[in-house]
């Protein structure tokens, strides 16, 4: 998987948006100036995080917008699924977005199988990772955060269940200790 320009950026103004205080409102042009992006570009991502009820705005002359919601409750998947879609790396794998793919056997597609695995893997992390997890004060070292937001590090990122097709293939033969 690849993040999207989209999703980049609005990750990046969420992340600015939680820094900046739970009931603080933050003008477009701050966000864009803050974060170096494009104000139209993210004016268009920010009006589809307000549609899904990630960020909310305030007419007026200290108008803006502000977290709709508590960041540690947000997580980066929604995010990405507001902002791209699917998060799956094949249509035919994806929970939310399935769609047959052009393989002749979905049942015995050995490809299907390894992305039903990356797919697993992708929705443990970015599931599991929240825009609270994401704002955390970047200086401060990984073990001394809570630990509502201390990041995992590659070593205890869980290892996805092996898929019924690649759990055959990994089983001892028959018969043998």
């Amino acid at each position: 998987m690849r993040l999207s320009r989209r999703s980049e950026y609005g990750l990046r103004a969420l992340t600015d948006l939680v820094r900046s205080g739970p009931s603080a409102t933050v003008p477009l042009g701050t966000l864009a100036q803050r974060n170096n992006l494009p104000p139209k570009f993210l004016e268009q991502i920010m009006a589809t995080l307000k549609h899904g009820g990630v960020v909310r705005t305030t007419l007026g002359a200290r108008g803006g917008y502000a977290m709709a919601d508590d960041p540690a409750t947000i997580s980066l998947g929604r995010v990405i699924r507001l902002l791209d879609g699917a998060l799956a790396p094949l249509t035919c794998v994806s929970l939310r977005y399935y769609a047959k793919c052009s393989c002749p056997d979905e049942a015995t597609c050995s490809l299907r199988d390894v992305m039903l695995d990356v797919r697993d893997a992708m929705l443990a992390i970015l599931d599991d990772q929240t825009l609270a997890d994401l704002a955390a004060d970047p200086a401060a070292p990984r073990s001394t955060r809570p630990a509502s937001t201390r990041r995992p590090s590659r070593d205890c990122v869980p290892e996805p269940a092996l898929s019924r097709r690649r759990q055959r293939r990994h089983a001892p033969a028959a018969g043998t200790f």
